[in-house]
């Protein structure tokens, strides 16, 4: 088994996913709000 030494390992493509990952959160979070203000508006 390999020897692990704690803080060599690079995230730099877990860093790169997870920020896709949020920028896909904050867009479909501005969607839903933007539809249901729609929804909302319309429904009157």
């Amino acid at each position: 088994m390999a020897e692990h030494k704690h803080g060599s390992m690079d995230t730099k493509v877990q860093e790169k996913t997870f920020d896709g990952f949020m920028r896909m959160v904050a867009w479909g979070t501005a969607i839903s709000i933007g539809v249901l203000i729609f929804l909302a508006l319309t429904n009157a």
